[in-house]
């Protein structure tokens, strides 16, 4: 078959890599792609939001299945674009993908069906807004309601920072127009998981679940990123958490959304939180998380062209879904400075047989060079996660770029956990 996957970066690498180990797996193109992704897909000069051109390209080309990976051309109907030109397209539509294209509706359907999730306020006026951080809990979370690349959630320990962090999203518009609009809400406690899960609208099943690290500092301090690293399987999610999920989040999150009329065909990534209280949604992505999917798909035993296609065709079941019993562990390779200023363009340097996947790079006369603020994930899977991690910075060692800065203490709190 021959595939195409929209995207550009280490998530988008992870999926190929994945991909290219399918018995049914042909040629693999790769819109826009980057320099490190040259190696294992043909690059394609289109740009992940421009959704037309991407529809004309699988046509032209034909293309038996696409991929599309990131949020952008997700929430703006590129699959309905694909599929209508009669692509089989893994990913939700447009109606689905509003799961993360606005908050406020992700909240506004938590309550209606009763998701447990943190309380909140919705606010599309500055003054009320304002006006409800002066008296409101502390601390407190505002979020731009639409696509922020991740960064879109300001946590705020103080009043004075709520008040600048609502300023900052609808006053200064530092997210865009997704910043029109902000939810509000309360500060939760407790160690935070990721699942992603397949789902055919139906069906949903769990994939590894993970723990990101957002901060830019050890510590877990600094500014948030877009994940400066994670470890799977993640400690905090036992089996009676996980069992907790599905009856009282997973299932009843898909058929919500088909009771909507927004019946969800992908991968749903499901943010939570183990509070006092149990387990909560924090958010909902509309696709594979970054970088999670480093993590999670390295431990996938099963066909992922298969189960991609059960989740078009809406044949998905859980047996078609096996993962290792291993552990992985990605450190995330960035630029000194992200996730504000920093510099690029310079050479890397990096072993050829160690796992690592590219997300910030271009190819100039050959040579692999830096292009963005997180630039590799590099991650190594292993029989227990202590042993992940040390295989991990092990390989991290052999990797150079000027300018390199990785956080030094992934999965260190993980492994505190499983003590």
């Amino acid at each position: 078959m021959r595939i195409l996957v929209v995207g550009g970066g280490g998530r988008e690498h992870a999926i190929i890599k994945a991909l290219k180990k399918c018995r049914d797996c042909g040629e693999i193109f790769c819109a826009p792609g980057n320099g490190g992704i040259a190696k294992d897909a043909t690059l394609v000069d289109i740009g992940a939001k421009d959704i037309e051109k991407i529809r004309d390209f699988a046509v032209e080309n034909k293309i038996d299945f696409c991929v599309v990976a990131p949020d952008d051309p997700l929430v703006m109907g590129a699959v309905d674009l694909l599929n209508e030109a009669g692509i089989r397209t893994f990913g939700p539509d447009k109606k689905a993908a509003i799961i993360e294209g606005s908050k406020a509706f992700s909240k506004d359907l938590m309550k209606k069906y009763g998701i447990p999730t943190a309380a909140y306020e919705t606010f599309d006026n500055v003054d009320k807004a304002l006006e409800y951080v002066k008296t409101c809990s502390i601390p407190v979370v505002v979020k731009a309601d639409g696509l922020a690349l991740g960064k879109g959630v300001l946590i705020c320990e103080t009043r004075d920072e709520a008040v600048s962090a609502v300023k900052t999203i609808m006053e200064d518009k530092a997210f865009g127009k997704s910043g029109d609009k902000v939810v509000i809400e309360e500060f939760l406690t407790g160690p935070e998981v990721s699942v992603l899960s397949f789902t055919d609208g139906n069906v949903v099943v769990p994939m590894v679940s993970s723990m990101d690290h957002k901060r830019a500092l050890d510590g877990d301090k600094g500014l948030n990123t877009g994940g400066m690293g994670t470890i799977a399987p993640n400690p905090y999610y036992t089996e009676e958490v996980a069992e907790e999920c599905m009856e009282k989040i997973f299932l009843p999150t898909i058929r919500a959304m088909k009771a909507e009329g927004r019946t969800f065909r992908g991968c749903l990534y499901f943010g939570l939180m183990i509070t006092p209280d149990g387990p909560k949604v924090i958010e909902y992505n509309c696709r594979f998380g970054d970088p999670e999917t480093q993590v999670v798909l390295p431990l996938l035993e099963s066909d992922l062209l298969d189960i991609m296609l059960k989740t078009y065709e809406g044949t998905l079941s859980p047996e078609d879904v096996k993962f290792s019993d291993g552990c992985a562990c990605c450190v995330v390779m960035a630029s000194e400075g992200y996730p504000v200023s920093y510099e690029k363009g310079f050479p890397i340097t990096m072993p050829e047989d160690r796992n690592i996947y590219v997300a910030g790079a271009k190819l100039e006369d050959g040579v692999l060079k830096t292009s963005g603020g997180r630039v590799l994930g590099v991650t190594e899977t292993a029989p227990t996660l202590r042993e992940a991690i040390d295989k991990a910075y092990e390989t991290v060692s052999h990797v150079s770029f000027a300018n390199a800065y990785y956080r030094k203490d992934i999965g260190k709190r993980a492994l505190e956990a499983e003590k």
